[in-house]
């Protein structure tokens, strides 16, 4: 039997084909303009086709694409310091996504377990509902089975409790526990929040057993909540964070952070990668961070974000048949649907509105974060009209 397409049938893809896009806006090739609250799944951290990137990005491209990491490149090293300057971190490891800066985080906990004469310390605490990736590692980390199943026996070393429980974890710890990880926002997993009071005592916690606090900021990172990472409205700082998406705002970029105690371990030829770091990443990288770091930036983001709250809520009080909870923080939003939450984002598709969909029948909403109150308020009327055609059609209760 032919197949009808030679990619791999991994994705359950939506029939739309964009050709270009202009800041929260993406132009399919008929024409039809959609507002894209869906951001590439919270990647598109500036929009589409902003200046100073793509400035950045054709500068660079026309001087040096690759060397690899045989040799020093200065772009990794500007960023790298422009990073620790804002962070908790000394050191960062570049990667090519969220998956490899999990990956990195996860070797660099255990590694520095080994170097202290502590082999058998790696396991790792992870929480259901997770979603690290889709590495053998990662996904074992997750620990979802509907992601592990059929790729052979889960990899060892990780161990899941109920999100937001700290007597499990505490139960959890035992001789041979390395780390916690842990998104402070879960996004697959339909945009849960841990709260600042739990994620202060897992900090607690790692310091008491003398463990390292891992933080998977992959999609919360980056401004998304109105801060440069979403751990600071808690007050904490982890050992290592895995960053990816907005950071690139496009381009593909991760980076693992760490301070230089978690670090330590972390010697030459413990890791690598061909691509990580290269130019073009570096040139990206260091543009975002100039518009994220700006002054007045992310108080423009936590601006927006309260008309959104606003706006979702008022949403949630017209339509309580359509929508049971709204979730989130800053831009990393989640609506919670009590229809089934596919029949949701078709309604909202034809509102010319893109958004994301998540567990526990949830919808996420992650607009770039350049959006204006304007902006919101159009992909609000957008959610208006989508909740209003849902409840005409008689659509049943999830």
């Amino acid at each position: 039997m032919t197949a009808t397409t030679p990619l791999y049938d991994t994705y359950l893809r939506a029939p739309l084909r964009f050709e270009r896009g202009e800041g929260v806006w993406l132009i399919a090739e008929d024409g039809t303009r959609y507002l894209d609250f869906a951001a590439g799944v919270a990647v598109n951290s500036l929009g589409h086709a902003h200046p100073h990137l793509v400035e950045a990005l054709k500068t660079q491209a026309e001087k040096l694409w690759h060397v690899s990491n045989l040799y020093d490149v200065p772009g990794q090293e500007s960023l790298a310091r422009r990073l620790a300057a804002v962070t908790f971190a000394d050191r960062v490891f570049f990667t090519n996504s969220g998956a490899e800066a999990l990956e990195c985080a996860i070797k660099t906990a255990r590694r520095y377990h080994f170097a202290k004469g502590h082999g058998e310390r790696f396991h790792v605490i992870t929480f259901e509902g997770a979603f690290h990736g889709r590495t053998i590692a990662t996904i074992a980390a997750g620990g979802q089975q509907k992601y592990i199943e059929g790729f052979g026996p889960k990899a060892p070393g990780f161990y899941q409790v109920p999100f937001g429980d700290i007597a499990a974890v505490k139960n959890a710890i035992n001789d041979e526990t390395a780390a916690i990880l842990i998104e402070p926002i879960q996004g697959e997993g339909g945009i849960r929040l841990a709260s600042k009071e739990f994620l202060q005592e897992l900090r607690a916690l790692c310091d008491e057993f003398g463990l390292l606090l891992i933080l998977d900021e992959v999609q919360c990172g980056v401004g998304r909540t109105g801060k440069l990472f979403a751990h600071e409205w808690a007050g904490i700082q982890p050992d290592i964070m895995a960053v990816a998406k907005g950071i690139g705002a496009g381009f593909p970029l991760g980076a693992c952070l760490a301070t230089e105690a978690a670090a330590a371990g972390m010697v030459a030829g413990t890791h690598g990668s061909t691509y990580g770091g290269n130019p073009l990443a570096m040139a990206v990288g260091n543009a975002v961070l100039d518009v994220i770091l700006a002054e007045g930036f992310l108080d423009r983001v936590r601006d927006v974000a309260l008309v959104f709250r606003q706006g979702l809520a008022s949403l949630k009080d017209r339509f309580p048949d359509v929508v049971e909870e709204i979730r989130g923080d800053g831009l990393m939003l989640g609506i919670k649907a009590k229809v089934p939450s596919a029949d949701l984002l078709k309604a909202i598709r034809a509102e010319k509105l893109l958004a994301v969909p998540a567990g526990e029948n949830v919808l996420r909403l992650l607009p770039p974060l350049i959006t204006t109150a304007a902006e919101a308020r159009e992909g609000l009327a957008r959610l208006e009209r989508a909740a209003e055609a849902v409840r005409a059609a008689g659509i049943a209760a999830a």
